[in-house]
């Protein structure tokens, strides 16, 4: 298939050839923002990130995000060995240095740093963690609907791995993306542990049924800043918004779906599992959320 899309997919820009990026207290062209092959993070997949968007001037939503960073860092037992306003303001050098102001998005990560040793224990991880921030220009372009296939790959129990974690180990997902893909669609949809529909590889899932907002528990779910943004408009401009569990019958007989996240706020969804959902287009409560969210996030960077 020649047009698979992604929910990351974005207007190509070519300022973004010549990014300034974070790395350890210094800003530093996109060449020589380079890791040691012994750090945690490519070596196992153990570290936290953020990702985080620019809009009129402002990172939205930035101390939920910055919360989230450190929530996970703690889960992990990992000292970023910085202050939240040490990492605000890493983020905003690199935002000028950049001379971004709108339409920017960053890519906040943390990893235990550099090991003494190739193996797994974090002791070997003996010189403070490896800070890294990429930025760069971000409009998203999703020229249609995005189609999904349901795939095996399971949302998990919070004893394996938890779902609620911003983690650099994102395999599952990977294959779960793989699997869709050879499928013929765009994304995979993810069930949890019961069965019950729960995530895309990516993004919160959503389904709107008879003029009610349908979304998972959030028992294995993403912890979504986007998802909640959504869930309290509804509840603010009086949709009805139910976290449930429900089923891919449920889904299929939907009238729409779409899926939320910091990078493309609300994107619709066309077919899951060859099935059109709706009309197969962005539909009037999607569309109505995207224009609230609009509405918000002209709000919170005024």
């Amino acid at each position: 298939m020649t047009d698979q899309l992604t929910t990351h997919q974005a207007e190509e820009d070519a300022r973004n050839e010549a990014i300034l990026i974070y790395l350890n207290g210094k800003i530093v062209p996109k060449a020589q923002a380079v890791v040691s092959v012994y750090d945690s993070g490519f070596m196992l997949g153990d570290g936290v990130w953020e990702g985080l968007r620019l809009y009129n001037g402002k990172w939205a939503f930035l101390t939920e995000h910055i919360d989230r960073l450190f929530e996970a860092a703690k889960a992990i037992d990992l000292d970023i060995d910085m202050t939240r306003d040490a990492v605000i303001q890493a983020l905003t050098d690199t935002q000028k240095a950049n001379g971004m102001t709108t339409d920017a998005h960053a890519r906040l990560m943390v990893t235990r740093g550099v090991k003494s040793r190739p193996f797994q224990h974090p002791s070997l991880s003996k010189s403070g963690p490896t800070v890294t921030i990429i930025m760069e220009h971000s409009q998203p372009k999703i020229p249609r609907p995005i189609r999904l296939a349901t795939v095996p790959h399971l949302r998990g129990l919070p004893m394996t791995q938890d779902p609620k974690l911003n983690s650099h180990s994102k395999l599952n997902c990977i294959l779960a993306c793989i699997a869709a893909e050879k499928a013929g669609a765009d994304e995979a949809l993810m069930l949890d542990v019961h069965g019950f529909v729960n995530t895309t590889n990516a993004c919160n899932f959503f389904i709107v049924r008879k003029g009610e907002v349908w979304t998972s528990t959030g028992d294995y779910c993403m912890n979504g800043i986007t998802r909640q943004k959504v869930i309290d408009l509804c509840r603010e401009n009086a949709i009805p918004v139910f976290q449930r569990n429900f089923s891919l019958v449920d889904t299929y007989g939907a009238d729409e779906a779409f899926l939320t996240g910091t990078f493309g706020a609300q994107t619709p969804v066309s077919e899951i599992d060859g099935r059109q959902i709706g009309s197969g287009e962005m539909g009037p409560v999607t569309l109505r959320l995207r224009e609230l969210y609009r509405a918000l996030i002209q709000r919170e960077t005024a």
